[in-house]
């Protein structure tokens, strides 16, 4: 049911505006779906929506914008420091150089890439789950090629 609503969510905000969690709750209803204000809270939050001003200067839910680490750039700061990175499971493990771990890793974080789960940083080190150990592997490896093209 909570997938089911979600994608209702994501169906709604992509077909019109909607400013209000009321609004968002009665066209779930017009759906056949029953959300109480909490449980479409917690959705809005777990899928990433913030409210963004558009053109006319109202204020509107909006779905956040997916990434494709192809298309992306990296920050400075992570082609700065990076020396390697490795894939086990469905984690990446990236070396760093010296103390740069926790920087790259907040450069990381803000990118907002959607196939990751989380990330922890240590002096050198940074640990990225991903939901899969496939989009682990690719993840990995595209992220080797963007840095060996930085070089």
């Amino acid at each position: 049911m909570k997938q089911q609503r979600q994608n209702a969510i994501r169906e709604i905000l992509s077909a019109r505006s909607v400013s209000t969690q009321q609004e968002l709750m009665d066209a779930l209803e017009e759906k056949g779906m029953i959300a109480t204000q909490a449980t479409v809270s917690r959705d809005i939050r777990e899928l990433g929506i913030v409210k963004q001003q558009d053109e006319s200067g109202k204020f509107r839910y909006c779905l956040p914008q997916r990434k494709d680490v192809s298309r992306i750039s990296l920050p400075l700061i992570v082609t700065e420091a990076v020396r390697s990175v490795d894939c086990a499971a469905n984690i990446v493990v990236v070396k760093c150089r010296s103390g740069m771990a926790d920087a790259a890793c907040a450069a990381l974080d803000d990118m907002a890439l959607d196939w990751v789960v989380g990330t922890i940083a240590g002096d050198d080190t940074i640990f990225i789950l991903l939901r899969t150990q496939k989009q682990a592997a690719g993840f990995a490896a595209q992220l080797r090629q963007l840095l060996s093209e930085k070089l």
